[in-house]
């Protein structure tokens, strides 16, 4: 029968295997929106994990997952943006991303000439522990090249943030967690629905909305319990991201 050291060394020797996942008591990293993060098994998002924000242009999934960028590189590490020109996502904009505070010398956006270049660096990007988020807009994205991808963020210790398009979801995903973002009417601001589709751990259909207004506030409101329980004020944030042309 095998002994219990011989067990924990087998365990380990897994473990090494399977990647490098960030250890379960390690703290989470918030959304940037704290009831969204209440609708999170650990209260967060986790390090060395994929989180698939489903949308369609111009929805502002792109403004929250920047959001949930800059809490993953507030110890120091970078961001790194993944740009290649493309018709379906609009353009990262810097100046935008400076005045909402990001240093420059702590982000690294590359646009790529090609998907296969662009699968290659997002997976380089993903290995190294300097970075804190790598944030990617991706219209395609093969089920081999997704696993691929979620290996490197196990191994990096990173947070990948997928930009996807609504289409996609049902489809194959190796994300921890998808996010479906979509605008709501509003005659007072602009107004986003967040869904919780996918989470490992935790129960998916749970849903916030946001509203973001002219004055600079994101008061949150649930939408999946009390319908009547109070609101948040959060700092707003300028648009990290517009279209071209």
């Amino acid at each position: 029968m095998p002994t219990p050291t011989l067990i924990a060394d087998l365990r380990q020797q897994m473990a090494k295997l399977e990647g490098s996942r960030q250890p379960e008591d390690e703290e989470p990293l918030s959304t940037g929106c704290r009831e969204l993060d209440r609708l999170l098994p650990r209260g967060g998002l986790a390090r060395g994990t994929l989180v698939e924000w489903l949308a369609d242009q111009g929805s502002g999934a792109g403004m929250l997952a920047l959001l949930a960028a800059r809490q993953a590189c507030r110890a120091g590490r970078a961001l790194v943006v993944m740009d290649r020109q493309r018709s379906f996502y609009p353009r990262f904009y810097p100046p935008a991303a400076a005045a909402w505070g990001y240093d420059f010398a702590q982000m690294l956006v590359i646009r790529s000439v090609s998907e296969e270049d662009e699968l290659w660096a997002l997976d380089q990007a993903l290995r190294c522990r300097g970075v804190g988020a790598v944030y990617a807009p991706l219209l395609q994205l093969g089920v081999q090249d997704f696993r691929r991808l979620q290996l490197a963020a196990e191994c990096g210790g990173t947070l990948g943030l997928f930009l996807r398009p609504a289409t996609v979801r049902g489809d194959p995903s190796w994300a921890d967690l998808q996010l479906a973002v979509r605008p709501r009417a509003s005659p007072a601001g602009r107004r986003l629905c967040v869904e919780v589709v996918r989470c490992r751990g935790g129960t998916a259909g749970r849903s916030i909305e946001l509203t973001i207004t002219g004055t600079g506030m994101v008061p949150t409101m649930s939408t999946s319990h009390d319908p009547d329980r109070p609101t948040y004020p959060l700092p707003a944030t300028a648009e990290l991201a517009r279209a071209t042309g």
